[in-house]
C-alpha cells in the first residue's frame, strides 16, 4: 500500500511543474515556441494591432541569430584561432609572450619539447578555466574531464584544443621554476 501511495505522490509532483509551466508561459511566447515560422510570419504582418504585436515580441525568449557560428557551432575549424606554440627545452623562455584570449573564444596550441631535458607544464587554475576539448599525442586523441599538468620525458608534441571561459590572469608554469621566462601567461577576457 506504501509503495503505490509513493508512486502515486511522485506522479502527482511530476505532473505539478509541467502544469506550472503551461500555465506560466506567456502567450506570445508559447506561440513562439510552438510556430516560430509562423510567429515570424505574424511580425511581418502590417496589422493595426502594433502595440499588441511590440507586447508579444517582448515576451519573446528568442535566441536564434544572436551567434551565427555555422553548421559545427563554436567547434568549427574557421572559429578556431592557433595560438603560437610554447617550448619546452632546457634554458629556453617558454612563450614568447603574453597570450591574450577572448572568453567563449575557441583555441589550438602546440606544446613542444625538444627532449633535452624531462620538463612539465603546471597550472590547474589555467585548466580550470579553460574547457579542453581535446589532447593530441602523436595522433592520439585525449578527451579529459580535467587537466593540471603536462610531462615530457622525450621529444614531442601535444596539441591542445580549448574554449576560454572564466575570465582572469593565468599561467602554466614549469614546476620549481621561478624565473619569468619559465611560464606562459594567459589573460582571458
Amino acid at each position: 500500500m506504501t509503495r503505490l501511495l509513493t508512486i502515486l505522490m511522485i506522479m502527482a509532483g511530476l505532473s505539478v511543474p509541467a502544469a506550472a509551466q503551461e500555465t506560466a508561459a506567456p502567450e506570445g511566447a508559447a506561440a513562439t515556441e510552438a510556430a516560430p515560422d509562423a510567429a515570424a510570419a505574424e511580425e511581418d504582418d502590417d496589422d493595426d494591432d502594433e502595440g499588441e504585436d511590440a507586447g508579444e515580441a517582448a515576451a519573446t525568449y528568442d535566441a536564434q541569430g544572436k551567434f551565427d557560428y555555422g553548421f559545427s557551432g563554436i567547434m568549427a575549424r574557421d572559429n578556431r584561432t592557433d595560438l603560437a606554440p610554447l617550448t619546452l627545452a632546457s634554458g629556453s623562455p617558454v612563450a614568447g609572450g603574453e597570450y591574450t584570449l577572448k572568453s567563449g573564444g575557441f583555441y589550438r596550441i602546440d606544446i613542444n619539447a625538444d627532449g633535452s631535458q624531462e620538463l612539465a607544464l603546471s597550472g590547474g587554475d589555467f585548466f580550470r578555466a579553460i574547457w579542453i576539448n581535446e589532447i593530441v599525442i602523436n595522433d592520439i586523441e585525449i578527451r579529459p574531464m580535467g587537466v593540471h599538468s603536462i610531462e615530457f620525458d622525450n621529444a614531442g608534441t601535444a596539441t591542445i584544443s580549448f574554449v576560454a571561459v572564466t575570465p582572469g590572469r593565468y599561467t602554466l608554469s614549469i614546476p620549481g621554476s621561478s624565473g619569468d621566462t619559465q611560464q606562459a601567461v594567459f589573460n582571458i577576457q
